[in-house]
């Protein structure tokens, strides 16, 4: 099946979560991702969930044969992905400089969190930290509590990974016209703070008012979540009046709270307990049979667990089966026409798998292989 990304090669470093996702991005869409696996796992080895359909090649870079291995692979390569802290390429005798002139049409794709340059550039920080720095976790809550972190989805993944496989899409592109390469700069601070700019750039008007207090933070009553009789939630979105109209109706309220009470801000706390105690009379699947198919904007909190057996999720094939039918995973996203995502979802493979096959095709001779798997420069599975 012809893919966006056919005839793609990428060298990814094995790191935490953002980096792995955004090979896995690439990869699904048809990229060759090569894992470059470090000889012993750090103490979280999350990234490990995160390499379907990659191959995988385990160097010692700490080693001058295994760098000149790596050196090899570049020269083949159309991506690097550098997951380390600033300098460290260059500390293992592989600075951008040196790989692009090896390879001038190379894409070094840099992922941290906080750059490569600035004040915090040589700091440890994960998700939590990037989204602080960047400002928006001042936003993130509910009124009166402290600032909450919404699990690692904001900085890691949609700052970390996605904005990073944008940038090497970017560069890629741009490649086809000069045929060059270059170095790409993706810090999970700039991504998460470019990802809020309509917040920012509304940061006083639509958002003026304190954390939890806003129109989209659960400041008004009809966005946000209510339990219901049995313990579930339903998530309500009725933020333009004829939806909100909708709701009212749906909810049974329509003669308690009239369209012209929805942005009476000064009555949103008694809406509240009003919209709480009705969500509270009926279990959710009650309220799904109400709510479904209309125009109210209104819908369950589903647990992963549901996912797999809701309607909706069937329809549109949000999970599906890896390769040997172990396990669910999310399909790939966006959907292309012609050339989409594949629908084979290939087993993560073993560290080192794939050692002996990738020295070969750059022309590595079996007898230097072995004396590099002798050497511990690879490790994996033998000749």
């Amino acid at each position: 099946m012809e893919q966006p990304l056919n005839g793609i090669t990428v060298l990814e470093f094995k790191g935490l979560a953002p980096g792995p996702l955004c090979g896995q991005i690439l990869c699904d869409f048809g990229a060759r991702v090569i894992e470059i696996e470090a000889p012993k796992l750090g103490a979280f080895n999350v990234g490990a969930s995160l390499n379907r359909g990659k191959l995988s090649c385990c160097i010692n870079l700490k080693h001058s044969k295994g760098v000149k291995l790596f050196l090899d692979l570049v020269d083949h390569a159309d991506v690097v992905i550098d997951v380390f802290r600033p300098g460290v390429l260059e500390r293992l005798g592989l600075a951008p400089a040196i790989l692009l002139e090896r390879n001038p049409r190379l894409i070094i794709a840099r992922l941290t969190g906080f750059g490569q340059t600035g004040t915090y550039a040589q700091m440890a920080g994960h998700d939590i930290n990037y989204l602080a720095v960047s400002g928006i976790l001042s936003r993130l809550g509910r009124a009166s509590e402290k600032p909450t972190p919404p699990i690692n989805i904001i900085g890691d993944f949609a700052a970390g990974s996605l904005q990073c496989a944008f940038g090497i899409m970017l560069a890629l592109y741009e490649r086809h016209s000069s045929g060059r390469g270059q170095v790409i700069d993706s810090a999970m601070v700039d991504g998460s703070l470019y990802l809020s700019s309509f917040i920012y750039k509304n940061k006083n008007t639509l958002f003026g008012a304190p954390r939890g207090k806003n129109l989209l933070d659960s400041g008004a009553p009809f966005y946000d979540t209510y339990m219901t009789k049995d313990g579930g939630y339903m998530a309500v979105g009725a933020i333009e009046p004829q939806f909100f109209n909708e709701f009212i109706s749906k909810l049974g309220i329509s003669d308690q709270i009239g369209p012209k009470d929805q942005f009476d801000v000064a009555s949103w706390d008694n809406h509240r307990e009003l919209i709480s105690f009705t969500f509270r009379s009926k279990t959710r699947n009650e309220w799904e049979q109400i709510f479904d198919h209309t125009d109210a904007c209104v819908t369950p909190v589903l647990s992963f667990d549901e996912l797999s057996h809701h309607q909706h999720a069937l329809d549109r094939r949000l999970l599906i089966q890896n390769q040997d039918e172990s396990q669910l995973e999310p399909n790939a996203a966006p959907r292309l026409s012609r050339t989409s995502a594949t629908q084979v979802i290939k087993c993560s493979p073993q560290k080192g798998e794939h050692n002996v096959l990738l020295s070969q095709e750059i022309g590595y001779a079996d007898d230097l292989i072995q004396q590099l798997l002798d050497d511990n420069v690879l490790i994996g599975p033998k000749l």
